[in-house]
């Protein structure tokens, strides 16, 4: 194995460890109680070592970008011939809900979950951060639908796709990860999975049947597919970008 693989090898264990004892320490002590030094100390490096990894303490609760915005990314990257957007982002939502903590190996990325809502709640500085990554998230994937559905989608009709789809998750999954009794990292995987899959239910249906061409809305001459009866509730967004 050559050097620079090895490098990055312990890089990883490092930065691994320091975000295990991070959560040992806000599961036992608390978020505010536990110090930089306290995780160092637990993850046996120094604090100048933290700090080659971690520029802070919050950051700790953000490890990674939120896996549901990776999922979307490579959807719309990978969609199929004619795959509507609503389409691209419930298939990304449910790859990513039945994956969760994927990046991160087992349940550790579910517990630093359940931690970030929770001290949001308390905590400015990680409520601000959370809201901030949120939006930013949100755009990043409105961008990009954007310019993969042109002739359906424009700037605030992708906004409000995307709005609807990842709020909905998001907001059921924030209120999930404030319910007490769900510290078991396996329980609460499957939770995540349950909750994902009853959220985006009315959306995966099956489709209805198609109607007939001459009922169909037009863009550029060229027919659009009818929406599904289970993507009904966010056709309002469709209409805008057909205006």
């Amino acid at each position: 194995m050559p050097p620079s693989a090895l490098r990055d090898r312990k890089r990883e264990r490092t930065r691994r460890a320091l975000l295990e004892a991070a959560v040992e320490q806000f599961e036992s002590r608390g978020y505010e109680a536990a110090t930089v030094a306290d995780i160092a100390a637990a993850a046996e490096v120094g604090t100048r070592t933290f700090f080659n990894y971690f520029a802070s303490k919050e950051e700790l609760l953000f490890p990674e970008p939120d896996e549901r915005v990776q999922a979307a990314v490579r959807a719309i990257a990978t969609r199929r011939p004619g795959e509507r957007p609503v389409e691209v982002l419930l298939r990304a939502l449910r790859a990513a809900g039945d994956n969760p903590g994927d990046h991160l190996g087992d349940d550790l990325a579910a517990r630093i979950a359940v931690l970030r809502a929770q001290v949001s709640r308390t905590v400015p500085a990680v409520s601000g951060r959370a809201a901030y990554a949120q939006l930013a998230s949100q755009q990043e994937i409105a961008r990009q639908l954007r310019a993969a559905f042109p002739e359906e989608l424009d700037d605030v009709g992708a906004a409000a796709l995307v709005g609807a789809v990842v709020g909905a998750v998001s907001g059921a999954l924030t209120v999930l990860f404030q319910r007490p009794g769900l510290e078991d990292g396996e329980a609460l995987q499957r939770k995540i999975q349950e909750t994902t899959s009853k959220v985006l239910a009315p959306w995966l249906s099956q489709p209805a049947p198609e109607l007939p061409a001459e009922h169909l809305p037009v863009i550029a001459d060229v027919p659009l597919r009818p929406e599904p009866e289970a993507f009904r509730p966010l056709s309002s967004v469709h209409r805008l970008a057909r205006v």
